[in-house]
C-alpha cells in the first residue's frame, strides 16, 4: 500500500463527529494527530482549543515579498446514521476498485489530507515552498463553525493572506477539473402551528375546530406557484441574473437532467421555469421544506386533531440576496397567509450570505492553470447549490478571495450512507497542491 493511502486510511478511523458529545474525545485525538502530521513536515503548528473543538494551525516561516496562501479545511465529519445502510463500517476504511469507503473520505479529509501531502512532498524535494502558507483546518464546520469566526477575529493578523484555498466542493464528472466561482448562501427557519390546548377526537370536534397540521400544509403551498417559483413578495428583488457566457459554457457541460436523475433516483427533474436544471441549482434561490411533524405517527390510526404541527424550512439564496431580508420578506408572508383559527411561531435560524468571485482574475487564472496542468484538460467554471458560509467570513474578516476546487465527485455520497474517494482524485489532489502553490507564487 503506498504511504500517502495508508496515512488516509489512518485519518480516516477517527470517528471525528462534531455534532455528538459522545465524540469529543475522538474529535480532539483527531486534531491532535493533524497536528503532529503537520509538525513532522516542518511546519510550526498549533493545536488552538475553542469553546467547542480544536482549531489547527499550521505555517511555514513567512518572508516578505512572497504570497501569501491560506488553505482551509476541517477535520469533522457527519453522523453515520443510517448505520444499517452501510456496506462495511464507517470508521474501518475499506478501498474496492481503487476507491476508499469511510465517514469523511470525501468532506473533507480526503481532500484536506492531499494538500496537506502536497505540501510535504514540495518540502522534500524543494527544501521550502514557494509561498507562504498558512494552514487553517477546524473540527465544527459540520455543526456551523461556530467559534471559527470569533477564532479569525481574535488571530486576524496572524492568519493575513493574499488568497485562499479550499477543496471541499465537486468536480462536474470522472476526470473534469472543476473550479468553482460562486457558491449559495443559506437561510434557515422554523414554524410552529397551534390549535387547540391538547390533541381532541377528531369525531367531537372535526369540523368545529381547526386542524393544525392540515394549517401547516396549506400554509406551506402559499410559498410556490405551479412551476415551482417561490410567492413570496419581493423574494426576487436582489438576485443577479445570470450571464450569458455562463448559460453557454454550463450547457457544455457534462451533467444534464439524465445524470441528475441517474444521480438521485427521482422519477423526473422539477423547478423554476424558464432555467435548466444546472441554472437552478447554481445560480437561482429556493424555498425548501426539510421537515414537517405533528400528530399521530405510530402504526395503524388513530382519530385525532393535533394541538399543534411543525415545519423546517431553509432558503438557498444567490448573490445579492441577504438572508436577513430573506428570513424578514418570508416571515411577513407567513404571518399574512396565516388562518385566524390557529396560532404561528417563527424562529429564525442559521444563515450564510452567498459567494461569488472573478474566475477571470489573476489568482482564478492561476488556479484555472494549475487545475489544467493537473487533469490535462481545461477546467470546467460552474457555480455550486451549497453553502459554505465561512468563505464569506474570509473576504469580511481577512480581505481574501477563496479559490474553491473541488475533488469529489457526484456520486461521493457525502453525508450519506457509503461516502467515498476515488484514490485517483486523492493522488491528484496532491499533484494540484504543488501546481496550485507554484502558479500563486506568480501571485507576487
Amino acid at each position: 500500500m503506498h504511504p500517502h493511502v495508508a496515512q488516509l486510511l489512518e485519518f480516516l478511523r477517527f470517528p471525528s463527529i462534531s455534532t455528538d458529545s459522545n465524540h469529543d474525545k475522538s474529535v480532539a485525538d483527531c486534531a491532535n494527530w493533524l497536528g503532529e502530521k503537520l509538525r513532522r513536515i516542518g511546519l510550526d503548528t498549533t493545536v488552538h482549543p475553542t469553546a467547542g473543538h480544536p482549531i489547527v494551525v499550521a505555517k511555514n516561516a513567512h518572508r516578505a515579498g512572497r504570497s501569501t496562501v491560506l488553505i482551509y479545511g476541517h477535520y469533522d465529519v457527519q453522523p453515520v446514521d443510517p448505520l444499517e445502510l452501510w456496506t462495511t463500517p464507517p470508521f474501518e476504511p475499506r478501498i474496492e476498485n481503487d476507491i476508499v469507503f469511510a465517514r469523511g473520505a470525501t468532506d473533507n479529509k480526503g481532500q484536506i489530507l492531499a494538500h496537506i501531502l502536497g505540501v510535504e512532498e514540495t518540502i522534500k524535494r524543494a527544501g521550502d515552498l514557494p509561498v507562504n502558507l498558512t494552514f487553517l483546518i477546524e473540527g465544527e464546520e459540520e455543526v456551523g463553525s461556530q467559534n471559527l469566526e470569533p477564532f479569525l477575529a481574535a488571530h486576524r493578523d496572524e492568519l493575513r493572506c493574499d488568497i485562499i484555498a479550499v477543496s471541499d466542493t465537486g468536480m462536474v464528472a470522472r476526470g473534469v477539473p472543476t473550479f468553482t466561482y460562486g457558491l449559495r448562501g443559506i437561510a434557515a427557519m422554523e414554524l410552529k402551528i397551534t390549535g387547540p390546548s391538547t390533541d381532541l377526537h377528531s369525531g367531537i370536534f372535526g369540523g368545529a375546530i381547526a386542524n393544525p397540521a392540515l394549517m401547516l400544509a396549506r400554509l406551506l403551498t402559499t410559498l410556490h406557484d405551479a412551476d415551482g417559483r417561490v410567492t413570496v413578495a419581493g423574494f426576487y428583488d436582489n438576485v443577479q441574473p445570470l450571464a450569458d457566457w455562463e448559460r453557454a459554457a454550463w450547457s457544455k457541460l457534462p451533467l444534464g437532467d439524465g445524470e441528475i436523475l441517474q444521480l438521485t433516483g427521482a422519477p423526473a427533474v422539477f423547478g423554476e421555469t424558464g432555467y435548466t436544471s444546472t441554472e437552478r441549482t447554481w445560480a437561482r434561490p429556493t424555498a425548501e421544506l426539510n421537515g414537517i411533524g405533528g400528530g399521530y405517527q405510530g402504526q395503524g390510526t388513530k382519530t385525532v386533531l393535533p394541538k399543534e404541527a411543525f415545519a423546517k424550512l431553509t432558503f438557498r439564496l444567490v448573490p445579492d440576496q441577504k438572508p436577513a431580508d430573506v428570513l424578514k420578506k418570508v416571515g411577513a408572508h407567513l404571518r399574512a397567509n396565516c388562518p385566524p383559527s390557529v396560532r404561528l411561531e417563527i424562529a429564525e435560524g442559521h444563515s450564510g450570505e452567498p459567494y461569488v468571485t472573478d474566475p477571470n482574475s489573476a489568482a482564478g487564472l492561476a488556479a484555472r492553470r494549475a487545475l489544467q496542468k493537473t487533469f490535462g484538460s481545461e477546467p470546467a467554471l460552474i457555480r455550486e447549490g451549497g453553502s459554505i458560509p465561512i468563505v464569506q467570513t474570509f473576504r469580511h474578516l481577512l480581505g481574501a478571495d477563496t479559490l474553491l476546487l473541488g475533488l469529489a465527485l457526484p456520486d461521493c455520497r457525502a453525508h450519506a450512507p457509503n461516502e467515498n474517494f476515488p484514490l485517483e482524485n486523492f493522488h491528484a489532489g496532491i499533484g494540484l497542491n504543488e501546481a496550485l502553490l507554484g502558479e500563486l507564487a506568480g501571485l507576487k
